[in-house]
């Protein structure tokens, strides 16, 4: 096992807020107060925008750093990590300058593709864990050669690594989440490059999970404690959430709610299980993959709700409603949906309106749903690894909501924990760069208890509703 001789510096490069925070060296645990957050809110337009701005997050990062230096928190530093959001892409001239804002997951803009009866897509997604989808490279770069005359492409987490080292450079996993990896080599697949119509120079080199870099000399003369720490290549967030929050093996599914949700299981890449048609996979690190189904209502779901209605802080929580017992059933579409499934945004559904339901019958119906969203995509993966997995929780909205957890833990009627500590990406980010996992679980899992029957009687009647609320978003 590699271990660093001090704590960890970890970046977290989220779609709502940068963060840079310091780990201990033993377990990756946050160390108290040594944690900066600059928060970012991405820029929506018609025609489908949500972008990001490069030089304000990168900016915002970098003022992150400084108050942890201002605070005395960058002593002794061993290691740096990075954990990513996945899917974002920048368009680059040829002096490696930005020509765009950093273009998110969330935004809609790509081109739509034909390639004709010969290809085979299903080939395709067993090949590159991904889809023909406007999430990724693949329809992302040809649209964008078609606005202007890029001479190269890169994500967020690949332009913060340059900034810092100088090196612009990419890892196996941040890769894999642009939908033009070949998962079983690790490397850029031909077939997605020719789609994209992009060579392989136009993208960042993949580097080994084991590659480190140094700081450039700015960063060493802005932060002295940093000279010679080595820069670990980044980790996609969901891979990292996964390993922060304790589900690192075959046997757990990791659900982490933030701002989106996901649940997810972390096994060898070796002996990965044929990918079904309905699950991506992306890559953890050299030797790992990580196989699951994202929903884009969770965290944004509950914020608008409660924006929506004005609900006080007390009021925040359904407390008032059991779980399960609400006649309101939320289909929550107001996102859309991600890939393969073609809802689009704009979709929410909610059935069984009456006079005398409350904003809690409402919250608690939209939490009931995404948590029935979430099973969904449990129970495939059961089917998947031929057990039934068991459950660990993680994440900010995890966090935040007792109430939510015994929801997620009434609807998945099996085991489940929650994973105590919050910053379950940084975790994990330093958890595979050096070698610390398994143990990032342990003693911060804690069992959840929920009473089942009441939603087991309302699954049937959400997935009849689910169909009907599908079928009506493409009238």
């Amino acid at each position: 096992m590699t271990k660093t001789d001090g704590p960890v510096l970890a970046l977290d490069l989220g779609t709502s807020s940068a963060r840079a925070l310091v780990l201990s060296a033993a377990d990756a645990t946050p160390v108290p107060g040594a944690l900066a957050r600059y928060k970012i809110s991405p820029t929506y337009a018609t025609g489908g925008s949500a972008t990001l701005d490069l030089h304000e997050y990168v900016e915002g990062l970098l003022g992150c750093v400084d108050e942890l230096q201002q605070n005395g928190h960058l002593n002794d530093i061993g290691a740096i990590v990075i954990s990513s959001q996945w899917h974002s892409i920048v368009a680059l001239d040829n002096r490696g300058t930005a020509l765009t804002p950093v273009i998110t997951w969330a935004d809609t803009r790509s081109v739509e593709l034909d390639l004709g009866p010969s290809f085979d897509e299903h080939a395709f997604h067993a090949r590159t864990g991904s889809w023909l989808h406007r999430l990724y490279w693949t329809r992302r770069i040809p649209w964008l050669l078609s606005e202007g005359s890029p001479a190269g492409f890169a994500g967020l987490p690949d332009l913060v690594l340059e900034r810092l080292t100088g090196e612009r450079v990419t890892s196996v996993s941040i890769a894999s989440g642009t939908g033009t990896l070949d998962l079983a080599r690790g490397e850029y697949d031909e077939e997605a490059l020719e789609i994209a119509g992009a060579k392989a120079e136009l993208l960042p080199p993949i580097v080994p999970t084991g590659w480190t870099g140094l700081l450039s000399s700015e960063f060493g003369r802005r932060w002295p404690g940093l000279v010679g720490v080595p820069v670990h290549p980044p980790t996609g967030d969901g891979a990292a959430s996964n390993v922060g929050s304790g589900g690192y093996d075959d046997t757990t599914a990791a659900v982490t709610v933030g701002t989106s949700a996901a649940v997810r299981v972390v096994h060898p890449i070796a002996d990965a299980p044929e990918l079904p048609w309905e699950l991506w996979r992306y890559r953890v690190d050299d030797e790992s993959a990580v196989t699951g189904m994202a929903f884009s209502a969770a965290g944004n779901l509950h914020a608008w709700l409660t924006g929506v209605l004005q609900l006080d802080e007390e009021h925040h929580e359904p407390t008032g409603v059991e779980i399960g017992a609400s006649r309101v059933i939320a289909i929550p579409f107001h996102a859309g949906t991600r890939p393969p499934a073609t809802v689009p945004s704009g979709s929410g559904v909610y059935f069984g309106l009456s006079f005398d339901d409350t904003g809690e019958d409402l919250l608690a119906a939209s939490l009931q749903g995404a948590s029935l969203e979430i099973d969904r995509g449990l129970r495939m993966l059961d089917s998947l690894f031929g057990r039934e997995l068991s459950v660990v929780l993680g994440g900010g909205g995890i966090d935040a909501s007792a109430w939510w957890r015994r929801c997620l833990t009434a609807t998945f009627a099996r085991p489940t924990t929650v994973c105590a500590e919050a910053e379950v990406g940084a975790r994990g980010a330093a958890a595979v760069a050096l070698g610390l996992w398994p143990e990032p679980g342990g003693e911060h899992l804690k069992p959840v208890e929920a009473e089942v029957e009441r939603v087991a009687a309302l699954r049937p009647r959400y997935a009849a509703l689910r169909e009907l609320a599908v079928q009506a978003s493409a009238l």
